[in-house]
């Protein structure tokens, strides 16, 4: 999984997830899987109809028009996604943050010849490997990528946090915060820190404080740290 970020045109960062070979493979077998179920099907209802040879090709080229432009016209209108794609919760999106557009979906398809059906995948699957965005050709050209919607939450992101065994609590009055509301004072805790911003580090121990309706024992800094230490306590220990 590569992790990139953006800067959109108004100056906001976005981290970008692209999605995993893996995942991209499975999402074209799952495709691959139901055209080679509509190409059944089609078989199926030729067969029964009897028609004549000549007849028979002139059914093919029409039926076969939907496989044909399956990638393009799935991408097109929901949103980058096909089957198979919605199946492993990934899509396709410009690297600038904004939506595609016909032409972006129209490039990457045209491109899909040369580094998927020609190559069999292997040009598509090296660029990808080395490119370090998740693109193949047709992204490169098209100036997208495929990013996975799955939410991957990282350790500092949780409320977690290590407790001793001999650790002593000072404020039960941390359960008045949801889990949810414990993660946020946490992440924005954990990025003042990080930023050395303690005007945030302040601000946000007023705000604990008055929620919980406590006079804090210790400096901003320290208080905010006990919070989040007694709430894993009082949540998981006990």
């Amino acid at each position: 999984m590569d992790n990139f970020q953006i800067e959109t045109a108004q100056n906001v960062s976005i981290q970008q997830n692209a999605a995993g070979i893996g995942e991209r493979i499975l999402a074209y077998l799952i495709d691959l899987l139901i055209i080679i179920g509509y190409f059944i099907i089609t078989i199926f209802i030729l067969g029964v109809l009897g028609l004549d040879p000549g007849d028979q090709w002139t059914y093919w080229l029409v039926l076969s028009l939907p496989v044909f432009l399956y990638f393009l016209l799935w991408e097109t209108f929901w949103d980058g996604k096909t089957p198979g794609k919605a199946a492993m919760k990934i899509k396709v999106a410009k690297l600038d943050g904004s939506r595609p557009a016909f032409s972006n979906y129209l490039i990457r398809w045209l491109l899909r010849l040369l580094d998927i059906s020609f190559a069999f995948g292997g040009i598509a699957v090296v660029s990808i490997l080395l490119g370090g965005k998740g693109q193949r050709l047709g992204d490169m050209a098209a100036g997208t990528t495929i990013i996975s919607e799955r939410q991957r939450v990282q350790f500092h992101e949780t409320i977690l946090v290590d407790i001793p065994d001999d650790y002593v609590a000072v404020y039960p009055q941390v359960t008045v915060f949801s889990d949810e509301e414990m993660r946020k004072i946490k992440t924005i805790y954990t990025d003042a820190r990080r930023n050395a911003d303690h005007n945030i580090i302040l601000e946000l121990s007023k705000k604990v404080s008055t929620l919980m309706d406590v006079t804090p024992q210790e400096k901003p800094l320290q208080f905010v740290d006990k919070v989040i230490a007694d709430y894993n306590y009082y949540t998981q220990k006990l």
